[in-house]
């Protein structure tokens, strides 16, 4: 009896400490309590095996009841809402312009959702994001651009007769040893609402794995926020690093969000410590919860559009949950020059501050835009998958004036359009009395002609390249694995957003395509998103 109460016990003691969340603490202590209370071997075994799931890396225990997260009383979460992009008829609009996005943040947070056992906001999805997150395997630019274009058509999964055009943009790549020297600004946000294990603790885990990155020619510069700004850490080379980390150490939550007169200070302070040649960044850590001072979320917006013109980007990334402003991070580091990224677990940031950190820190092209005219003799309509709040005018395009997405060291980019070919019915009716417009026949070989500009860092004026999409497509199953894994992504993110356009590519089918295309794997990512979808068609079904 005495036994088995000793076993309970320890059983509710793993339990709590894995709400507690520090495995080193919890194999100490479960250490401690076997020894002294021996147990049968299989309950032993038990034992241990139930204590390496809980220091697994959260990359492996997606499929896995998330662990227990704060929660507020009330949820006040906000999201951008953006509608999804409408069919055009290219008689009446041939011209698709857009501004490219790095940004993952979309992809990371609606998988914290998932792992809550909670199905994302609609407004939470957004597609680029989620196709953006993986690596795609596009050739590395061998010309005198700073990316590569390729493009692909295949047949569509989720339209009878369509077919789906996708972009590969590749930015060259730069090892993280030969990045310019880095004027790193730590804008961390230490008010009370920070004060949960998936906030605060988390940032200081992404700062501690972004310092030991830093070479002797990189300074840091730490400023916290809560009821007040205050600089922590003069500008201090990247080899000191046990005087960064220590006050990253010392960093405790409390009081309110005073987020505006912080965002100028990190301004001021990265001004003083420029680089010039150099990478000049503000990195802002937070939930986005700004309760004092200017809170008006267009202000903010245009004082950080103001600031870029300095030369200074602004990253942002989010920690948290149940009071997250994900509309104010995305938006600011749009606005910044920067690329937002959602912080969920320390696999999360291994990714974003180690394993991508050129992507992260080193801008290779900016404003970078993408129109899309497509050829009325083999188009007759079309849809962008995503991008909605990226949308430009088409004279946007020729305007240096207009600011667009910045593209890192060796990122890539991918969209995706879904065009109905001429002859074949569409989602549209045929207009009674509007005929196609007049098109050149010796053209007939080409679906469309994709154009982009960019401008190299630091340069006022564009530069254009184009290239066509070949009227020629493959069946799905002959596309190479990264073109279905992207279309496998664009249809789950389409399917937690209601699935308008799926047609009869269900939950099933999705899985299906993702495990067809899952390899090359190294990071077991796509393995990951397997399992996501998994989670999504539980919820999905318990919904219904």
């Amino acid at each position: 009896m005495q036994q088995s109460t000793k076993i309970l016990t320890l059983s509710l003691l793993s339990a709590l400490m894995a709400a507690c969340g520090n495995p080193v603490k919890q194999q100490q202590m479960i250490a401690a309590e076997m020894t002294a209370a021996p147990a049968p071997l299989a309950m032993q075994r038990a034992a241990a095996d139930s204590m390496r799931k809980m220091v697994a890396p959260a990359a492996y225990m997606v499929g896995m009841p998330a662990p227990e997260r704060p929660r507020l009383e009330q949820n006040t979460e906000k999201y951008q809402n953006n509608e999804v992009n409408p069919v055009h008829q290219v008689a009446e609009q041939a011209v698709s312009t857009f501004s490219i996005d790095v940004d993952t943040g979309s992809y990371s947070n609606t998988r914290r959702l998932l792992n809550d056992g909670r199905l994302p906001p609609v407004d939470a999805v957004r597609i680029e994001e989620m196709i953006n997150y993986f690596n795609y395997q596009y050739p590395q630019p061998n010309s005198i651009h700073p990316f590569s274009v390729t493009t692909e058509t295949v047949d569509s999964p989720w339209k009878k007769n369509a077919k789906l055009i996708k972009i590969g943009i590749q930015a060259k790549d730069i090892a993280s040893k030969q990045l310019p020297p880095a004027n790193l600004v730590f804008l961390v946000d230490v008010s009370g609402s920070m004060d949960a294990a998936d906030k605060l603790p988390l940032v200081k885990q992404t700062l501690r794995l972004l310092t030991e990155q830093l070479r002797p020619q990189d300074k840091v510069t730490i400023i916290t926020y809560a009821s007040g700004e205050k600089l922590v850490l003069e500008p201090t080379a990247g080899n000191q690093k046990d005087k960064i980390l220590s006050v990253i150490n010392e960093l405790q939550a409390s009081g309110a969000t005073a987020g505006e007169q912080a965002i100028q200070l990190a301004y001021k302070q990265a001004e003083k410590a420029f680089v010039k040649n150099g990478i000049n960044r503000i990195l802002l850590a937070t939930d986005g919860d700004f309760n004092v001072g200017i809170t008006d979320f267009s202000t903010l917006k245009g004082m950080v559009a103001d600031k870029r013109k300095s030369g200074i980007s602004l990253t942002t990334l989010g920690f948290g949950t149940g009071n997250y402003n994900e509309q104010l991070m995305e938006q600011l580091a749009d606005a910044g020059d920067g690329n937002y990224s959602y912080i969920d677990n320390k696999n999360e940031a291994k990714k974003v501050v180690q394993r991508q950190l050129s992507s992260t820190l080193a801008t290779v092209a900016q404003d970078v835009k993408i129109q899309v005219e497509f050829n009325p003799a083999t188009v007759k309509e079309y849809r962008l998958v995503g991008y909605e709040n990226r949308m430009l005018k088409q004279e946007d395009f020729n305007n240096d004036q207009v600011d667009a997405g910045d593209i890192g060291a060796g990122h890539n980019v991918t969209a995706l359009y879904e065009i109905i070919p001429v002859g074949q019915q569409g989602w549209l009716n045929d207009s009674r009395y509007q005929t196609s417009a007049k098109t050149d026949t010796t053209k007939k070989s080409e679906y469309a002609f994709v154009n982009l500009r960019y401008k190299l860092p630091n340069q006022q004026k564009s530069i254009l390249l184009n290239q066509p999409v070949k009227m020629a497509s493959t069946t799905l199953s002959q596309a190479n694995n990264d073109t279905r894994f992207a279309i496998a992504v664009a249809s789950y993110a389409q399917q937690l957003k209601g699935g308008q356009y799926n047609g009869a590519m269900g939950w099933d089918q999705i899985i299906q395509l993702a495990q067809q295309s899952a390899k090359p794997d190294p990071f077991e990512m796509r393995e990951e998103f397997v399992d996501l979808v998994k989670i999504a068609k539980s919820l999905s079904a318990k919904k219904e």
